[in-house]
């Protein structure tokens, strides 16, 4: 196979904005303090629903507060920090591939997107046209973003008119992440392609990275699913991600 440009792949670090960072805060004691009463009472396998339910509103909470308050009004870190890349981009003619794992977040990005007055292609799980908005993404220079779930976008698809890849939210097993960036660096793909991940500091996101680290074995060897990923999880475990 023929040479595939260098990837460079990055961690970006945002701070919860004030507003955010008192909603997360206030969110975390409360699943804390829950969490930890039931597995002291009926032991970790009766909490798991409650564990994912309280990791699933916290990652909310990271990427954008209204997806649990719809009333929140104040900045979301990570949308001031992605409007920002995605300005510098469009102005020095680079295209990007955007992925999140809910819908809510690519709706939100995509009505921004056009507040700005800035065409984007758009694909989740319920996008008919598929075919219709890759090939508007590959070929028209006025598209300059691509917007996609993680499940649906994630495979299969030959994107390398993109040469920027954004995860805008840590997936659990760094391997899915990997495949999506690989729509960008493919065969076909003539430019450098850079690959960023965005993290909220000091929070669930970063902690879900530390796991990551410490269970990439079992990631590798064992987890294939995400309900496999949360089954391996340790009362400590549960400590340290609400802590």
């Amino acid at each position: 196979a023929p040479e595939l440009p260098p990837r460079t792949e990055r961690t970006l670090y945002v701070d919860l904005e004030p507003a955010q960072r008192k909603l997360y805060n206030r969110l975390r004691e409360r699943y804390r303090a829950e969490l930890l009463g039931l597995i002291e009472t009926r032991g970790i396998q009766d909490a798991r629903m409650k564990i994912l339910e309280g990791l699933l509103r916290l990652r909310q909470v990271c990427i954008h507060p209204g997806l649990v308050e719809p009333a929140y009004r104040e900045d979301a870190a990570k949308f001031e920090l992605l409007f920002e890349m995605l300005e510098t981009l469009r102005a020095e003619n680079h295209k990007a591939l955007i992925y999140s794992q809910f819908v809510e977040v690519l709706q939100r990005v995509r009505a921004g997107l056009e507040k700005r007055g800035i065409a984007c292609a758009y694909l989740d799980g319920q996008t008919r046209d598929r075919h219709a908005q890759v090939d508007r993404f590959q070929s028209d220079p006025a598209v300059p973003f691509f917007l996609l779930s993680l499940k649906a976008g994630g495979v299969g698809l030959n994107l390398t008119a993109a040469d920027y890849v954004i995860h805008l939210d840590p997936w659990w097993n760094p391997a899915v992440e990997m495949q999506a960036a690989d729509r960008a660096h493919r065969i076909g793909q003539d430019r450098p392609v850079f690959i960023y991940k965005v993290i909220a500091r000091e929070t669930v996101e970063e902690k879900m990275l530390q796991l990551q680290e410490k269970k990439r074995g079992l990631v590798e060897q064992l987890i294939t699913t995400e309900e496999s990923f949360f089954k391996s999880l340790t009362r400590e475990d549960v400590e340290v991600l609400f802590g």
